[in-house]
């Protein structure tokens, strides 16, 4: 699937300052997301939780003068674990997540490979291939970004409270690596 200009693999790691039931946690408080990602609209969950099963729907406004439709629907869930989703609409592929406990909190394994299926993104990643990467890298960088200082701040609130506990200073980027476990099936 990787030789076609309408691809994008994508493999990165990232760490969070916050235990993996924690980081699920924050994963989970969906009502947020479009409050936190300017990009993401008409957004909803099925199914509940982030269980298997469940699916995920929105459109992601990268930017670039397109809108994408996505349905992702969550084959395997393993609590706080692991993520394996098949993507549909306007892209079209897998996607991963593995967290694991690192010495700084959780290391956050990322995975996808997905096809552009919208005609105009077509265009663009056959004209433009490298403007197509910087829009999605982008959308993956204020993503991780903004995660990260939202479930940070929210940890300093609960830490504050009475009896509160949560995760500690910033987290950081790790470099890019593969996953220790395979996410795509």
């Amino acid at each position: 699937m990787g030789a076609s200009p309408y691809v994008i693999e994508y493999r990165d790691a990232f760490s969070f300052p916050l235990g993996p039931e924690d980081l699920w946690s924050a994963f989970e408080r969906v009502e947020r997301f479009e409050r936190w990602w300017g990009w993401l609209s008409e957004f909803s969950l099925e199914g509940g939780a982030l269980v298997s099963g469940a699916v995920l729907r929105g459109v992601v406004s990268p930017p670039l003068p397109y809108r994408m439709r996505l349905r992702v629907e969550l084959e395997e869930c393993e609590r706080p674990h692991l993520i394996d989703a098949a993507v549909h609409g306007d892209l079209e592929g897998r996607a991963g997540l593995l967290l694991e406990p690192d010495e700084t909190g959780t290391r956050a394994q990322v995975s996808w490979t997905i096809e552009m299926m919208q005609r105009p993104m077509r265009v663009a990643a056959r004209m433009a291939p490298r403007v197509m990467r910087w829009g999605h890298d982008r959308v993956v960088e204020t993503t991780v970004r903004g995660f990260r200082r939202h479930v940070v701040a929210e940890g300093r609130r609960a830490r504050s409270e009475p009896g509160g506990h949560g995760g500690g200073g910033e987290g950081h980027h790790a470099p890019r690596q593969g996953p220790q476990r395979p996410l795509e099936r």
